[in-house]
């Protein structure tokens, strides 16, 4: 079975027309691959015979999480594309800008065979890894099909600040959530562009719905779904589909896995029906979970962060001294202490305890992967606490009173600091993971959550850091 890398194809564009206008299969695989090609070879020899022509097959990761071989029929994703020419309108787009790998379904769908069925110029660029040459082909556009994942948008207005593209007629979103806060920036970008919401994942080869972004104000609807779709949720509240263009089958650790229409396939996300027949994501299944009883979803609580902090906001997941699942908020720049407090107040007032970040954290930039989506190995790697910038603090004094009322925002939302107070009610787990990485922040001693949940007031913490040499002058 021939397969293709995304840099022989980035370097001769014409090698993808002669792979799809042979009848054999072909695999198209990114430079960086988390498979081997011994693998990947191995695998292909478990594919069925009836699928080892008319078809084609991507890496993704999938609903899952883990890399897995998807494969898709060329005829229905010539009549998928056709269906999403209609709906979206895109007779007088006469270019693909392609800023994202072609290598990812919805590029590879949404531009590469757009442009190749209804015959149209497509222009690769190297996104942001070359930001000059992206910059100069998006001036040159004319009446340009681009799409884009909500997180370039702050690469956009970051590399090219004032920059107004009007070539670009058509501007798409996938891959994440859609940036519905970010829609006054996104139409000063692009003046002239319609905007979509689009739905979907490698399994739906990958469209399921589309909606232009005027038509909800709520960016977690997914509009309704596309002719021939269906969708269903399961007890669990899990969006599972139905299409006529779906993949055909996918290849895994476990070997080949057959897929048909009548098939529900999971979304790997959770939503609901609205009355209108459009749908409301609430979350990727590992965006939702429960914690202490209950029940976390990190879209609603990112919602809320965005009520007050207008820039880059992430989470990652991470477990509390406990082992009970939480997350971390990363904050991207760095947030200062009247921001810092705005953030925790907000999320004070609209959520329970529980339900809080184990810790806020900020980096310079947010990591992204190719693909455009978020890096988070990356980011637990490179975020650190959000330290506010300020003058410094004069005493050890101000520095613990400073840290406690930090500690105590996120624990209750109100703190009177006393020096020589010894009582104070139990931290919750937020408010020992904070008080434990606030003194090794802000002092340098490594303190364990179990031994900040064994200090119950500020008496004892004084006493604490007085055996590690931190002297008070009470």
């Amino acid at each position: 079975m021939h397969i293709l890398r995304e840099q022989e194809v980035n370097q001769d564009l014409a090698k993808l027309d002669v792979a799809w206008e042979k009848e054999d299969t072909f695999v198209f695989l990114p430079d960086k691959c988390a498979l081997s090609f011994e693998w990947i070879q191995e695998q292909c020899l478990k594919i069925p015979p009836a699928l080892r022509r008319g078809h084609f097959i991507l890496l993704t990761s999938g609903s899952t999480g883990l890399p897995r071989l998807v494969i898709g029929s060329r005829k229905k994703a010539e009549a998928l594309v056709k269906i999403l020419h209609q709906i979206q309108d895109s007779q007088d787009a006469a270019e693909a800008i392609v800023v994202l790998p072609l290598t990812y379904c919805y590029a590879f769908i949404n531009q590469w065979l757009w442009a190749r069925q209804y015959r149209r110029k497509i222009t690769l660029t190297r996104g942001f890894s070359d930001p000059d040459l992206m910059q100069k082909c998006l001036k040159s556009a004319s009446s340009g099909l681009l799409c884009l994942v909500g997180a370039q948008v702050a690469l956009l207005t970051e590399h090219f600040p004032g920059a107004v593209f009007p070539g670009v007629r058509r501007c798409h979103f996938a891959g994440s959530l859609f940036p519905q806060e970010k829609l006054t920036a996104i139409r000063r970008l692009f003046p002239s562009a319609e905007i979509f919401n689009n739905y979907g994942c490698a399994e739906a080869m990958p469209r399921l719905s589309i909606r232009r972004a005027q038509d909800y104000s709520d960016g977690n609807n997914i509009g309704r779904p596309l002719p021939g779709i269906v969708f269903k949720n399961n007890r669990e509240g899990e969006i599972l589909f139905k299409s006529p263009y779906g993949a055909a089958g996918y290849l895994d650790q476990g070997g080949y896995n057959p897929l048909s229409p009548e098939t529900w396939i999971s979304t790997g996300d959770r939503g609901t029906r609205a009355p209108d027949g459009s749908w409301i994501f609430s979350g990727r299944n590992n965006e939702v979970f429960k914690r202490y009883g209950e029940k976390i979803s990190l879209p609603h609580l990112l919602d809320t962060v965005k009520t007050v902090w207008k820039r880059e906001a992430v989470f990652y997941r991470e477990s509390d001294a406990k082992g009970e699942p939480g997350c971390v908020l990363v904050l991207s720049p760095a947030p200062d202490a009247l921001q810092l407090k705005k953030i925790s107040r907000a999320l004070s007032d609209r959520h329970s305890h529980a339900q809080w970040p184990l810790r806020i954290e900020s980096a310079p930039v947010i990591p992204l992967l190719p693909n455009g989506k978020l890096d988070t190995g990356s980011l637990a790697k490179i975020a650190l606490p959000a330290d506010p910038p300020g003058p410094r603090l004069k005493s050890n004094k101000e520095k613990l009173k400073n840290l406690i009322s930090e500690v105590f925002l996120l624990n209750r939302g109100e703190f009177h600091f006393k020096l020589r107070r010894t009582e104070v009610e139990t931290w919750d787990s937020l408010g020992i993971v904070a008080l434990a990485a606030g003194i090794k922040r802000v002092f340098g001693y490594p303190l364990s959550p179990a031994e900040a949940a064994g200090l119950k007031g500020v008496r004892e913490i004084i006493l604490w850091l007085n055996k590690k040499g931190v002297c008070f002058d009470v």
